[in-house]
């Protein structure tokens, strides 16, 4: 191990082997090592075994419940947006060939107690029951507005300077109402709370143009897309990316000590006695707890059960966002639901997510509102981990820090925070101009 090499990277996250792999690709020497014995750090996939001994002290799960190794649980699980960053760093990087997508069936928002399929185009506006007549109208006219602008083109902006008027004054143009408001901030704009209605409305509507091109894409239920056994096939492929391009990967290493020079630089990892060189160091939080501040907790539950999410159309794979005015929150809470459909579990099981940003120190009742959507449930598990984020002038240490995932049950907060950890890394600007057509996902 007593080499040197441009960068070495701690933990095999999800982000942290993306980076492992565009740094490889980039032609930089890169050593990527974890302390555990497989890959995926906090975003690993467990087996039913993994899970009982993991929540209940156990690994002897009730036989009622199948075969352990069909499980694929994935512990912080996310739907890709068919068009959105994460599609375009796997085009990049050429990953898409290691891996297979299906679509997932259903998109949907939460209001006043009941569950919608979220209306992402005028035709769909008109035909949803979330609005009454009239609004349905006004939603119309909003969502023409919205797929007809174009950056480049002043016509289709209708005297709306976007950089300059916030999101709150274009809504208000259109005379929408709270509610539909609600719903297209947080559940197509994917928005996390409500401060984007003061910003400047032009990253607002490029998230909902994004919302829905990718619904257009593979002309599903929803914009959404998910791996085949789960996402724990994501660390992997980009491991094996980094590995053609001259990645060296080291699993079960103890300790992994970062090692500074007298001015606090990094300047190597020593493990087992050996100490590898380098000039830059990407890990998560866990590897530089002194680097990093606790900003919040994410609570959630998981469910195994044996049905759809009611509501849900019979969706065998959906996610549900739940506005957090709807439920007098701070933030959103978040359903996320994969099955057998996706080879994450046998035939007939289904697994479930709650998500939120913790508010109370009591999971079991914060989540209360999202676990009464899911009806019957055979088996659930609490948790609540700690979200860090970097404290550290990266220039000044060479320490490359990533965030702490979210409570979201999308990929789009993930992918900025690697696409901005890239720049402060290589002192470049990723190029993700990429044919979208070049990913493809079995929509069966």
């Amino acid at each position: 191990m007593d080499e040197n090499y441009d960068v070495i990277v701690l933990g095999t996250g999800l982000k942290e082997c993306i980076l492992s792999g565009l740094l490889s690709v980039d032609g930089l020497k890169v050593l990527h090592m974890d302390r555990n014995d497989y890959y995926g750090g906090e975003s690993t996939s467990l087996n039913l075994n993994q899970l009982w001994k993991r929540f209940r002290g156990s690994d002897t799960p009730p036989e009622s419940l199948g075969a352990s190794k069909e499980y694929n649980v994935d512990m912080i699980p996310k739907f890709i947006i068919a068009n959105g960053g994460l599609v375009r760093v796997l085009i990049h990087t050429d990953v898409t060939k290691y891996l297979h997508f299906k679509a997932v069936d259903g998109s949907f928002v939460y209001n006043k107690g009941k569950i919608y399929k979220v209306p992402a185009t005028d035709v769909e506006a008109l035909k949803s029951p979330l609005m009454g007549l009239f609004e349905k109208r006004r939603a119309r006219k909003f969502f023409i507005y919205v797929q007809d602008y174009e950056e480049n083109d002043p016509k289709s902006h209708e005297g709306l300077d976007l950089t300059k008027v916030t999101a709150r004054e274009v809504i208000s143009k259109y005379g929408l109402e709270d509610d539909t408001i609600d719903f297209i901030g947080h559940a197509l704009a994917l928005h996390l709370d409500d401060s984007y209605l003061d910003q400047p409305a032009s990253d607002f509507v490029k998230r909902m143009k994004l919302y829905a091109d990718s619904l257009a894409r593979f002309q599903g239920g929803s914009p959404y897309i998910y791996p085949l056994y789960g996402l724990a096939e994501l660390p992997q492929s980009f491991a094996r990316l980094s590995a053609v391009y001259g990645g060296t990967y080291m699993l079960n290493k103890p300790e992994c000590k970062v090692e500074f020079d007298e001015s606090g630089k990094a300047i190597g990892v020593t493990s087992e006695g050996e100490t590898a060189k380098c000039k830059k160091v990407v890990c998560d939080p866990s590897y530089l707890p002194n680097k990093v501040k606790n900003v919040g907790k994410v609570a959630r539950a998981i469910c195994i059960m044996s049905h759809p999410i009611p509501a849900t159309s019979d969706s065998h794979s959906a996610q549900v966002i739940l506005p957090q005015k709807q439920l007098g929150r701070k933030s959103d809470m978040y359903l996320f639901c994969c099955s057998y459909a996706h080879n994450v579990a046998p035939q007939g099981k289904f697994i479930a997510f709650v998500s939120a940003e913790a508010e109370t120190d009591n999971p079991e009742i914060e989540l209360k509102p999202g676990i009464d959507l899911l009806g019957p449930v055979d088996e659930i598990f609490y948790e609540t981990y700690d979200r860090y984020v970097p404290i550290n002038t990266m220039k000044d240490d060479n320490c490359f820090i990533s965030t702490s995932y979210d409570a979201t049950t999308h990929f789009e907060t993930t992918v900025q925070d690697v696409i901005a950890m890239y720049s402060e890394i290589t002192g470049k600007t990723l190029d993700l101009s990429v044919d979208l057509s070049a990913a493809s996902a079995a929509a069966e």
